[in-house]
């Protein structure tokens, strides 16, 4: 009888980890700068917008809020994806300011009253 195969259980662990950095810092130092990566990846494949303008915005981000005294030591990367994210999902109407405003309220409200240790969850309307 032969033994089961470990290498889907080694896969499937190390899909589990976090993505490291060279120097064996996490990629991501918190959920949302993934999540924010992600989401423009998938909007960008799912034809949102083309790698030219997902490039262009990203370096306009980057650019603004260097002129605005940004650190430039990398610390504020995915603040600069979600400035160019927000910017083109409104260029492309995908999602309006006030939407946009709006779902912020509710992540900070949800924040607000969960209880320590708790998921945050929006709640349904």
């Amino acid at each position: 009888m032969s033994q089961p195969d470990a290498a889907p259980k080694a896969c499937a662990d190390a899909a589990l980890q976090p993505i490291r950095r060279a120097d064996g810092e996490p990629l991501f130092a918190e959920p949302w700068e993934a999540q924010v990566l992600a989401l423009a990846v998938a909007l960008q494949q799912a034809g949102a917008y083309t790698a030219q303008e997902w490039a262009e915005a990203l370096g306009a981000a980057i650019r603004r809020a260097q002129a605005a005294g940004d650190p430039d030591d990398g610390s504020t990367y995915y603040q600069h994806v979600l400035s160019a994210l927000e910017r083109l999902v409104q260029e492309k109407r995908i999602a309006s300011a006030d939407l946009l405003a709006a779902r912020k309220a509710a992540w900070v409200d949800a924040y607000e009253h969960t209880p320590h240790g708790k998921p945050v969850e929006l709640r349904r309307a």
